[in-house]
């Protein structure tokens, strides 16, 4: 899925380790046009609650960019990525892939286009850095059929760009926090999908493991065709690394577009309410939150 011919790009990963451009059958990929990914008029809601937590909003999600929902606790931000990955059926509306709804898709004709990286992931008991990665490729295998050259390729691949090859052989439960978290992203790049949704992939990282996972979607927005679309805490790290900003507060789409026209001083006060003072430098828009403001501002 490169965008046209990039050479192999090598770097040495916050791990220490080389990472290298795409895969060959990402590369084979390249000649399809970008996934069409978005949502109109949905409503998003779960039992129990009398008001929906997404109500009546819509989304074109930019293709071969990286898309940062933000927004503060509770405004909807998972719920949205949640619809857009067909973990919440739609009260109303429609999510639409390449024209056609999601419903019409079997689940691993689906799951070859997109990949979901959820907050809650159990490891199951015993296995390998190396055998959960290679569960990526459930949608490209039968139940009882052994992994392909393809496959086994996508996940060499997979762990060469999270910089993982020092843990292939380790037992998952053996890891760190951010260890494991580099794992799953390994896992759901194996996965090769065209799009890629990920549910706050640095919260509770230290600063270490965040900066490894940025690095990550930054290489698969600069290297390959994949979109992604992800639900991300840090402001700083929305502005720095993606294209395009949307900004939720209490379900609804407050404002959209490029970092540096949604995230203002007058944003940060309405939807996170706090005072902040928004700079720019050599590294991009630069945040700094100076105090709360009261509910009756």
């Amino acid at each position: 899925m490169t965008k046209g011919e990039p050479p192999q790009v090598e770097r040495e990963s916050v791990d220490g380790a080389t990472e290298s451009a795409v895969t060959d059958a990402t590369r084979a990929a390249s000649d399809t046009e970008a996934a069409d990914f978005r949502a109109t008029d949905l409503v998003l809601g779960y039992p129990g609650l009398d008001d929906p937590v997404i109500d009546g909003e819509s989304i074109a999600v930019p293709p071969d960019e990286v898309t940062a929902l933000i927004g503060p606790n509770g405004s909807g931000k998972s719920t949205l990525l949640k619809g857009l990955a067909d973990k919440i059926s739609p009260d109303e509306g429609t999510v639409f892939l390449d024209g056609r709804s999601i419903d019409e898709f079997g689940s691993k004709e689906f799951a070859r286009k997109v990949g979901l990286l959820s907050q809650e992931n159990v490891v199951p008991s015993g296995i390998s850095v190396e055998d959960l990665i290679e569960r990526g490729r459930y949608p490209y295998t039968g139940f009882f059929e052994s992994p392909s050259d393809e496959d086994r390729e996508a996940v060499d691949e997979a762990i060469e760009l999270a910089g993982i090859e020092h843990l292939r052989e380790r037992d998952v439960d053996s890891l760190s926090g951010g260890q494991k978290q580099l794992v799953w992203i390994a896992m759901a790049i194996a996965q090769d999908t065209d799009v890629l949704l990920l549910d706050e992939p640095t919260t509770f990282l230290d600063p270490h493991h965040q900066l490894a996972v940025m690095q990550i979607v930054e290489t698969l927005r600069d290297e390959s065709r994949m979109t992604v679309v992800l639900v991300l805490h840090d402001i700083g790290q929305a502005a720095r690394y993606a294209d395009n900003i949307v900004a939720l507060k209490d379900g609804t789409m407050y404002a959209r577009g490029p970092p540096e026209e949604v995230i203002t001083e007058r944003l940060l006060a309405d939807v996170f309410e706090i005072e902040a003072a928004v700079t720019t430098s050599e590294h991009g828009l630069h945040i700094t939150p100076l105090e709360p403001l009261n509910d009756d501002r």
